[in-house]
């Protein structure tokens, strides 16, 4: 750790369905020597309320379990820089960058974060702030202080409900400073390489993680096209270990079989999750296809 950061309270979340991608992903940041945080069953913006309630850290980086750290001392060094210039959040733009996504931009996509959490509490007192936040009303303000510079790829401002975590991108990037990274592409076609502040590459994102171990034949019926996603992550786990020089982890059968234990209580808490959702999910597509509806008017 930093010199700089000592009395930083400093820690590692993972929002994480697959215990075996997290046990590759968490090998590769375990040399950050600071407590390491498994979040399991949590909703697609619950995860940032619980890295709030945690009063016993001051910053959190939040990282899937299908980003894998190449290079500890850029991601290290991206905290520090956090801190010095006062931003509240350092991400990747959900639209416009490397990544395979053609969201708003003024989102970071949660699949890798640097969340000055001590900065955010000063505004943050109830989730209902997040709720309330109406982003129409200060869309033109956002866009007009916003980077454009930094855009490369689809990017669409107008994406407002696009996911459940963009109420909390939108109130934080309006109330606080955010730091937009750079990424690239990676040769695979998919995966994303992101960058830091000094463009040293920090992690490679794979995507798709929900599909590594699920049959391709099952993945057919759900998404078309996205049933071999497991060989091309385990090549993107291969790279990454071999950049950082580690040996990939290999596994025992009592490993194994802690997997799919594990992976059996995620699903049978996730499905009922999933079927609370539907309503609000139905709600949110009304509320597009209306829109488009008034439009055609």
């Amino acid at each position: 750790m930093k010199s700089e950061l000592n009395g930083i309270r400093l820690k590692i979340f993972t929002r994480s369905f697959d215990l075996r991608l997290y046990s590759y992903a968490r090998e590769l940041f375990r040399c950050f020597n600071v407590p390491i945080v498994r979040l399991t069953d949590q909703t697609a913006d619950g995860y940032f309320y619980t890295m709030l309630k945690d009063t016993e850290c001051d910053v959190a980086i939040n990282i899937d379990e299908d980003a894998f750290v190449v290079n500890p001392e850029a991601v290290i060094d991206l905290v520090e820089f956090v801190i010095a210039n006062g931003y509240a959040n350092a991400g990747c733009p959900d639209g416009g960058g490397g990544c395979p996504r053609s969201g708003n931009p003024l989102i970071t996509n949660p699949f890798f974060n640097v969340f000055n959490l001590e900065l955010i509490r000063t505004k943050f007192t109830s989730k209902k702030q997040i709720q309330t936040f109406n982003y129409e009303t200060v869309k033109s303000e956002m866009i007009a202080k916003f980077p454009k510079e930094i855009l490369q790829s689809t990017y669409d401002f107008d994406r407002w409900d696009y996911e459940p975590y963009y109420p909390f991108f939108f109130w934080l990037a309006y109330n606080f400073k955010t730091y937009y990274l750079p990424s690239q592409k990676h040769q695979d076609g998919i995966s994303t390489i992101l960058y830091n502040h000094q463009n040293l590459p920090i992690c490679y994102h794979a995507w798709m993680a929900r599909f590594y171990s699920m049959s391709s034949f099952v993945v057919r019926f759900i998404q078309k096209g996205a049933g071999k996603q497991k060989l091309r992550i385990d090549n993107l786990i291969r790279e990454s270990y071999a950049v950082r020089g580690v040996q990939v982890l290999s596994f025992s059968v009592g490993d194994r079989l802690m997997f799919r234990l594990d992976k059996l209580v995620r699903w049978c808490i996730k499905v009922p999750q999933r079927v609370m959702g539907w309503p609000r999910k139905w709600a949110k597509w009304y509320r597009r296809w209306e829109r488009k509806r008034q439009g055609a008017i």
